[in-house]
């Protein structure tokens, strides 16, 4: 059985106004375990990046026990989750660095901002652009890429982080169709290989169920948790993707124009 990196129990995450808690998704009772690929998927609005914000301590969850490899991520400094947790955010800021630059950032948790890398840290820098493909690209400056270039620049620098945990903010937003598949598969492999758990949210929904170990889908304020089959089958994915112009066909698992 795969070891859990993050667990979530009777969860809720939101925001305050005025003072007063206002909760997006309650009840969340969900594991993330290491070696596995998650989507979580959902419509605009349903608190697909406040969860992530909540996973990597940005934001203070409103309810309930979110736990670190045993521990709760309120029991961590900010430079403990720095080295649990890295985060990939799809309109990051982009600033004039070389990719090798940008990748060596990864290491700021080991080494402090003005910490010089040591022969580990650059080995770990190198080892991160080759297994992402981007060595080639390392002399090149950021900005002077693709989008589906950048993406796997903005994950070397998460891998240098050496983090149990990887959080991706929709990195197929930008990317045409069978890039968006490429890296999906990548991400995959990736979490296989170096048995590290990846949540990725994204809004492909076809794409997650094809290549994803399981979905979180965030809908109404609640969380449900699945594989295709399992989602279906407690009509969770029906309720999401049923409406007056579209409908799920549980025969082909194919998404309908009406």
């Amino acid at each position: 059985m795969k070891e859990r990196a993050l667990a979530i129990s009777n969860g809720s995450i939101g925001y305050m106004h005025k003072g007063k808690p206002v909760a997006v998704v309650s009840d969340i009772d969900v594991s993330l375990h290491k070696g596995e690929l998650v989507s979580l998927i959902g419509r605009n609005g349903a608190g697909k990046s406040t969860l992530l914000r909540t996973i990597a301590a940005f934001q203070q969850q409103l309810k309930g026990e979110f736990t670190i490899e045993g521990r709760n991520i309120a029991d961590y400094s900010t430079h403990g989750m720095a080295r649990l947790v890295s985060v990939v955010l799809s309109n990051a800021d982009i600033a004039p660095l070389t990719v090798r630059e940008l990748v060596s950032l990864g290491r700021t948790p080991h080494v402090g901002l003005l910490g010089r890398l040591a022969a580990k840290d650059k080995r770990v820098v190198e080892q991160a652009m080759e297994l992402m493909g981007v060595t080639q690209f390392a002399s090149r400056m950021i900005t002077t890429l693709s989008d589906g270039e950048r993406q796997k620049c903005m994950i070397a620098k998460a891998l240098a982080q050496e983090t149990p945990i990887i959080l991706l903010d929709e990195p197929t937003a930008f990317l045409d169709y069978p890039s968006k598949v490429r890296l999906l598969r990548m991400l995959k492999e990736l979490a296989q290989t170096t048995g590290k758990a990846v949540l990725v949210s994204t809004h492909d929904i076809e794409i997650a169920f094809a290549l994803t170990d399981k979905v979180w889908l965030l809908d109404n304020g609640h969380l449900y948790e699945g594989t295709l089959e399992e989602l279906q089958n407690n009509g969770a994915l029906q309720r999401f993707i049923d409406c007056d112009i579209m409908r799920y066909n549980t025969t082909d698992n194919k998404i309908e124009i009406i």
